[in-house]
Formats: C-alpha cells, structure tokens, sequence
C-alpha cells in the first residue's frame, strides 16, 4: 500500500529538490526562492513540519544532499550562482530561523551547478559536483572538524573522458525481447526498450557527436541539456560515478582513480544509432524494432537518425547492490523515458587467463531491462529504495510513479502519486491527491 502526505505551501516558488536524510527521519527541500528548508516529522500528528528555514544561495538552488551522519549533520547545496556551500548543523536555539551554519563555499564552477552529491561514507568525507561547463568536479574535506577547507581532488572534462578500452559490437547485448510491455512507438522517443553499451564518440563541448549537424528537436541552451551524476554504491569497485552531461543523453561510468586520470569504463547510450551498430555495420541505414508478437527475432528498419533523437539525460540514480552480481542504474531523460539498466561488470584481470585474446574480456557491459514512457513530460528524479527493489521518478507531469520487479525478473508499474488541483478550481485552497494503484484503481483524499 502506498502511504501519502502532503506538505502544502512548502516554498514560495517552484521546489527543485527533496532529500532525506539517512535515517529518514528528516527532509531538506530547495526551490527557485533562493532558500533551504529542513523538515521534521511530528509523530503525534505525522505532519512534516519546518524545523530551518535561510536564504542559502544568491540564485536558483538546484540540488541539496545529506552527508553520512558519522562525519555530523551536513548538508550540500548546489545553485545556479556557480556555487557549492556546506552547512552544517550546530546546536542551540535559532537564529534567524535557523541553527545551520555555512562552513565552506566551493566557487570553481564556470557555469550552474545542477548536481551536487556526497561519496559513500566509506570514501571518506567526498562530494561531487557536475556544472554547465560540463566539468565533473570531485572534492574532499581536509579539515573534517571545522570543515572549512575543502580541497578539489579531481577535474575531468565528461564529454573528454577516454575509454579504458575500445568498445566491441558484441559486448551490445540485444535485450528487446525482455518483457516489459510498456515500450514506446512514438516518434519522439527511441523505439522500443533499446540496448546499448559503450558506443564509443568523440563529443564535442556543446553535446552533440563530432561531425554531425545539430538534430532538430535537440536544442544547444542550458534548458535543452541535462547534468546529473550518482556514485556507485559498492565499495568493492572502488570509486565509480555515473554522469551525464548535455544534450547527448549519453551517462559515462566513469572510474576515480587514485593513481590516474579519471577514465570511461562504459557508455550507456540508447540513442537509435547506438542500438543500430549493434545490429548492422551500417549504421546510418537500419536500426531494430520489438519482436512481433509470434516471438520472431526483431526486423531491420531503415532509420533517419534525425528524425528520432535522443533526449539529454536529467536524472540518474545508481542502485544499492544488496549483493547482485551486476549492477542497476536509472536513467530518466527529457522525453519522458525512464529506463533501467542492468550493468555487469568485467572479470577481474586476475581471474583471465594469461594465454586467452584479450577480446571483451574485463570489460564492462550493459542492457535495458526496462523502458517506461508513462510520464510522457521530461523526468526530473529518479530514486531507489535501501534495497534496489523499487524505483520512483517524479516527472513534469506532476506524478511520483513507482516501478518494482516481478518474480521473473520483470520490470512492471507499481502505483502512482499525484497531487492536483480539485475539480472546481480549488477555490477555499485545498488540494486533492490522488493515489492510483498497481490496476488504475484510483482514492482520492482531501488534505
């Protein structure tokens, strides 16, 4: 069953983000009002109500993030002013509304910060950044108690990053005959839940492939990309991020080295012509298409590669492994798709044999096991549950949709959440939500 609240009149403007904090026990928003606002449950009522409220930034915040509670109760906000700043909670009474105090400012960005996001506490006290001029920025606290001094332990251009190794067509595994229904036909999105992996590019700094003309629908503004980043929650593959930056749509996997630059490990691109090089050595004439219904292998078609671009990525959450052999990654885009991919990682170097080809061996890949277009307007979140079983995404449609897998490893719609407006305007102020079940059911409760 789905439990609901509401919070109404939360910020005076449009609210850009949400975040819990470990225990979730508490709630940061941030909006376009310039301010930061802590919430906290009140168990005699269970109304979330305003424990903080200060004006955090000069301009737009964009994200706000929880770090882990060993290192104390600190918050990380990122702003379109091109600044990160750290807060964190001391104790006593209130002052001006608030007992959170700004420790560092973080000023390196050449452009909006979109995305802001503290490492897995067994990393250490890290965070990572991801701004307008494509740079993905990873810093560290040198000083943890007064946390003033913050320093930037990497600086990697996403869209320069090189691949650890030349991808293979072979590695692109074709998943188009898995069983998720709710695959698109539209000629705005990609057909089909499509499959790709490491199609290697050479992008240029405005996000579009090297030697290609603009595609229409597909724009070159900050508002036609996307900048989102989610680090990899096992701490066995050491420090691995997820990345996207632009309007490629294209998420890097990129891994952190301590010794090296930063380098691309794998590429998830569901791009139409991505999907097309695994399936034909000419990719600019056939693409595939779903299975049909008597379960034959899927058709070449031909393709226009103009005619159905690929979206810019806007969210993307990497899921806790709770002991998988592979890994989980959402991804939602500004056409409304939100796709889940399963990643395996590559074979140990050790565990190889010294006399066999290189071939794919210790590469990375990757297919979707799941496509969803039930938003049908651009995703702005994309999060999993503390076991990687469940998966919500909040899009400009104003719903929270939730999708969980089957016993056969199926992925399927699990609910909705919604909050509207009522059916005569609303005008005495209350807002009608509306839950809609696993079957369309729908409960509509007055708040």
């Amino acid at each position: 069953m789905i439990q609901t609240g509401l919070i109404p009149n939360a910020h005076a403007d449009l609210v850009t983000d949400a975040s819990y904090d470990f225990y979730g026990l508490q709630l940061a928003t941030c909006s376009l009002d310039q301010r930061i606002k802590v919430w906290q449950m009140d168990d005699a009522t269970g109304n979330w109500v305003p424990e903080d409220d200060w004006k955090a930034h000069d301009a737009a915040i964009s994200k706000v993030s929880w770090a882990h509670p060993e290192f104390g109760t600190i918050i990380a906000s990122s702003s379109f002013d091109r600044t990160v700043k750290i807060w964190e909670r001391v104790s006593g009474e209130p002052q001006d509304g608030t007992r959170w105090v700004e420790r560092a400012i973080l000023t390196e960005a050449r452009g909006t910060v979109r995305a802001v996001e503290f490492a897995p506490h067994h990393f250490g006290l890290k965070l990572a950044t991801i701004s307008t001029d494509n740079q993905l920025r990873i810093y560290e606290c040198l000083e943890q108690p007064s946390l003033k001094t913050w320093q930037m332990v990497e600086e990697a251009d996403v869209f320069s990053l090189p691949l650890t190794s030349a991808p293979s067509a072979s590695l692109l595994t074709n998943a188009l005959a898995t069983p998720t229904q709710t695959t698109s036909t539209s000629a705005d999105g990609p057909v089909g839940p499509l499959v790709a992996q490491a199609l290697q590019q050479s992008v240029s700094a405005g996000g579009t492939a090297t030697g290609t003309s603009a595609r229409p629908g597909v724009g070159h503004r900050e508002a036609d990309g996307g900048w989102c980043i989610s680090w990899c929650k096992d701490r066995y593959w050491g420090e691995i991020i997820a990345a996207s930056a632009g309007t490629s749509g294209v998420v890097k996997i990129i891994q952190l080295l301590p010794s090296n630059r930063p380098t691309t490990i794998l590429t998830l691109d569901a791009s139409p012509a991505a999907v097309a090089a695994a399936a034909d050595p000419f990719p600019s004439t056939t693409h595939l298409v779903p299975p049909n219904a008597s379960g034959l292998a899927p058709t070449p078609l031909p393709v226009d590669p103009e005619a159905n671009p690929t979206a810019s990525t806007t969210a993307v959450s990497w899921a806790p492994s709770c002991g998988r052999s592979y890994h989980l990654i959402a991804t939602g885009s500004r056409d409304g798709h939100v796709r889940i991919w399963r990643v395996k990682p590559g074979e140990d170097d050790e565990n190889q044999d010294d006399n066999m080809d290189d071939g794919d061996e210790g590469k990375w890949s990757a297919s979707v096991v799941a496509d969803f277009e039930q938003h049908r307007f651009a995703i702005g979140r994309v999060e999993w549950n503390i076991t990687g079983t469940v998966l919500s995404s909040a899009g400009n449609d104003g719903r929270i949709r939730l999708w969980k897998a089957t016993s056969g490893n199926v992925w399927r719609p699990a609910g909705s959440v919604g909050v509207e407006a009522g059916e005569e305007g609303d005008a005495d102020g209350k807002q009608s939500e509306r839950v809609e079940g696993r079957h369309g059911r729908e409960v509509s409760m007055e708040a």
